[in-house]
């Protein structure tokens, strides 16, 4: 091979790199940095993302630009961020949005696997309410009154993580309840607040608005402790119901090929930016709770969640239906 030859093949192959890898770390950020977002503004992951955007464009010195790519059940989102494929580009949002297609999807667009964990920043709280026209105080008064009426209470069925550990619940406290699907969860819960469902989980702040105007009960939270906002709501581990806890981690995630020791960085910025008592009152205030962590500790999480999910499956016999 000539000279020239060998100049062109290692040209084309240098070409032919992803450009995540051309940047050093150190020279990392080298240009406006992405956070894509699979909801609409407004909602707990673009409050949380917005609290801490000031403060990372400072500590960055480039522009951090919101991007909301809501609808496909998050995989707009997501195949926004691997298709970009680079170290500017990354995913904001709950770690159940992705981790549960693969119980859900029989062929993915993606893979799931490359997704990697940058920073825990929030865990969204996650409720279960009845409607206050029920007269229940309890989650146990609750299966007493579905232990005696078989099928007579509806339940709502949207995918998600929510919804499987309400089912994993509903199987070990052996209560049978026909499940109503619902394309719109705003839509589930005015139907809880109606008494046309008579149980549905779902995030606390859908279901706050009923609960202050007394419609629904919440009895039980989903965290495995109190939120600090909501000290007079037992978890269901209190209630007696372990299974039904459920982690509603909330962070970013980067390309798997994203480097360690800039996922490291950007991971450590994070926590620290959002580590401020402002930031923390407003997450409480949203119905939202500080968790903050660097990639270690959110890969952490992230493991024990799909660990959790996966005895679901095991034990509901779940199999992917789309």
């Amino acid at each position: 091979m000539s000279k020239l030859c060998a100049w062109i093949v290692f040209v084309v192959a240098l070409l032919a790199v992803p450009p995540l890898l051309h940047a050093e770390t150190a020279d990392w950020p080298q240009r406006p940095i992405r956070f894509v977002i699979p909801f609409g503004p407004g909602a707990g992951a673009d409050i949380g993302a917005r609290l801490i955007q000031d403060r990372l464009q400072a500590r960055w010195g480039k522009p951090v630009v919101i991007e909301n790519r809501p609808g496909g059940d998050s995989m707009i989102a997501i195949q926004a961020v691997l298709s970009a494929n680079d170290d500017h580009t990354f995913l904001w949002g709950p770690s159940g949005s992705f981790i549960v297609h693969p119980y859900q999807y029989k062929r993915l667009p993606y893979d799931p696997a490359d997704l990697v964990p940058v920073a825990r920043f929030s865990s969204t709280i996650l409720g279960v309410g009845v409607p206050e026209s029920m007269k229940l105080a309890t989650l146990a008064d609750f299966v007493k009154r579905a232990r005696a009426e078989p099928g007579k209470f509806n339940s709502a069925a949207v995918p998600g993580i929510t919804e499987l550990a309400f089912d994993y619940f509903a199987h070990n406290a052996k209560i049978t309840m026909t499940k109503v699907p619902y394309k719109d969860i705003v839509q589930a819960v005015n139907d809880l607040a109606e008494d046309r469902l008579q149980i549905y989980s779902a995030s606390y702040a859908i279901l706050r608005p009923h609960r202050e105007a007394g419609r629904i009960v919440v009895v039980a939270q989903m965290g495995r402790e109190r939120a600090p906002s909501l000290p007079d709501i037992p978890t269901g581990i209190e209630a007696g119901y372990p299974e039904l806890e459920m982690d509603g981690n909330v962070g970013l995630f980067g390309s798997k090929a994203l480097p360690a020791e800039l996922r490291e960085r950007i991971g450590a910025d994070v926590v620290k930016v959002s580590d401020d008592k402002d930031i923390d009152d407003t997450l409480n205030a949203t119905a939202q709770t500080p968790s903050r962590g660097g990639a270690k500790e959110f890969a952490a999480s992230i493991e024990r969640q799909r660990a959790q999910i996966a005895t679901i499956a095991k034990a509901l016999g779940i199999q992917p239906t789309r």
